[in-house]
């Protein structure tokens, strides 16, 4: 019987083991990246670079971006009224039991209250409010206006207590989360998008401040805070890998009075607008802290702004002043790459210097378009080309370009349908860019009158075409001749389900080329 036994087990062994056998792991799937653009998210435009190895989690951590900024929202936001911060203002002197995010936003607001002496206080809307009065009555505020804003500014607004998690509101002040509030929140939403399996890596910028986490390195261009158009030169560029980038500047929104500029930025301790400084971008570790010095940059002196930068590991800084000074951290050279230019780097042949070239050199073609919004929520920003034609409908120019991912490029049928032959990519697709915050929705690009291989065109007419396409939606398409000569003109065109406001700008340049 033994004997038996062992004759079964040696033929039935091997055959066991050819049946089940050992797991050999397969080729590991390779990320690729996933982008899509927002607009109407915390009142500006949105970024999402989504590193995964498949459509389906990519989407899921889409929407876990989604679902943690709208959940942040209801809690942070002073411009919804149901929101838990606007709840809580309505109360006075009661201790109020308070979620953690709202706790710790009012405990970190304190600490960079006491950090930068001042110079960041969720109170400041107090003076922000009155200078919009004077832009509204163009006048400026009287010295005793804004004394009292100042003095008001310097009350306690608040009192936490850790133990029992609570805050009692104790002012009347109006009050604004804001400074460093978007960077958390930022910061909040990609946490929750890596939480998804199958995500290596992803970017979330809003407004021009981002987080960069997971497995990637991405390439930043800094927007130049003194030009006016999306597809103009950066000042810098960097490398970033695992931190965050913020950049704050009085370049985008403010307040005009008797035809003088006032920053939207504004000093709590002496009530003016800021003024010296164009533009603060940091990098650092923590999100919060990035936003919180980018802000503060922008209002106190240059000496300030350094022995604060130091007290924070890892923070690196550019800020540019009024006079275009540059002021770097000790560390910023590590941070950057060399700048890439949108045309080929090429000398305009000589032979151009001998005739007149599209209105001239001192002249440009700037183009402003916003494009529709729905009154709440996020909304996926349609595809959109911007290119240049001559009389004869021969490409000329690819002024800007924003898509999805090349995948659905054809979806904008009649530039894809010039272009797909010479197009290669649009180094602002691949690049995230850090801003000053832009309003959501509207845009501004510009034309050199330079074509693809950056030789200025010759003097004549012109075809002006926009494209705007959703991926199995709407499509629209705009055209406009122009001509390029020594006249300034202004065109104002038609707008469409996706775009309005439109408006060709033929002017005198405002910058060098």
């Amino acid at each position: 019987m033994k004997f038996l036994i062992g004759i079964i087990a040696t033929f039935l062994f091997p055959a066991l083991c050819y049946a089940n056998p050992p797991a050999v792991p397969g080729p590991k799937k390779t990320a690729r990246l996933y982008t899509s653009h927002y607009e109407n998210v915390l009142g500006t435009s949105m970024e999402l670079k989504i590193s995964a190895t498949s459509q389906q989690s990519s989407e899921k951590a889409e929407s876990a971006v989604l679902h943690e900024i709208d959940r942040l929202s209801k809690i942070l936001s002073a411009y919804d009224a149901n929101s838990e911060f606007s709840r809580w203002m309505r109360t006075l002197n009661q201790p109020v039991a308070v979620s953690d995010e709202l706790f710790e936003v009012l405990r970190l607001f304190d600490q960079w209250r006491t950090r930068s002496g001042g110079a960041l206080d969720a109170s400041a809307e107090v003076i922000t409010r009155l200078w919009k009065l004077a832009a509204a009555r163009q006048q400026l505020p009287t010295p005793e206006e804004l004394s009292a804003a100042v003095a008001e500014v310097r009350q306690p607004h608040w009192q936490l207590d850790p133990v029992t998690r609570t805050a009692v509101h104790l002012s009347h002040a109006p009050l604004m989360l804001n400074s460093f509030t978007k960077s958390y929140i930022i910061k909040h939403a990609a946490d929750a998008a890596r939480s998804i399996s199958q995500v290596d890596a992803i970017i979330v910028n809003i407004g021009g401040d981002l987080v960069v986490t997971g497995d990637l390195n991405e390439s930043i261009s800094i927007s130049d805070p003194q030009a006016d158009a999306e597809n103009e030169a950066p000042i810098d560029a960097l490398q970033i890998s695992n931190k965050a980038v913020a950049t704050s500047g009085n370049y985008r929104r403010g307040e005009l009075i008797n035809g003088h500029w006032y920053s939207h930025i504004v000093d709590p301790r002496s009530g003016q607008p800021a003024g010296d400084i164009l533009s603060a971008t940091v990098v650092a570790p923590n999100a919060t802290d990035a936003g919180a010095l980018a802000t503060a940059f922008n209002i106190m002196t240059i000496p300030e702004s350094i022995r604060l930068a130091l007290s924070v590991p890892g923070a690196e800084y550019l800020i540019i002043t009024r006079n275009r000074e540059r002021i770097a951290s000790p560390g910023w050279a590590a941070l950057e790459q060399p700048l890439k230019t949108e045309l080929p780097d090429k000398t305009v042949p000589k032979i151009n210097k001998l005739i007149p070239h599209a209105g001239s050199k001192d002249f440009e073609l700037v183009i402003n378009l916003e494009i529709n919004l729905q009154k709440e929520g996020a909304v996926k920003r349609p595809y959109i080309a911007v290119w240049v034609e001559d009389e004869n409908h021969a490409p000329v120019r690819t002024i800007t370009v924003w898509h999805g991912s090349d995948r659905y490029m054809p979806e904008l049928k009649s530039w894809y349908l010039k272009y797909r032959g010479i197009y290669n990519t649009d180094n602002n697709f691949k690049t995230s860019v850090t801003s000053a915050t832009r309003s959501a929705g509207k845009y501004t690009v510009k034309w050199d009158g330079k074509d693809d291989q950056g030789n200025f065109v010759k003097p004549g007419n012109y075809i002006i075409k926009i494209e705007a396409s959703r991926e199995h939606g709407t499509y629209q398409l705009m055209r406009q001749e122009i001509s390029c000569d020594e006249t300034p003109k202004v065109i104002n065109l038609t707008g469409n389900i996706e775009i309005s406001a439109t408006t060709l700008d033929y002017r005198k340049k405002t910058t060098g080329n």
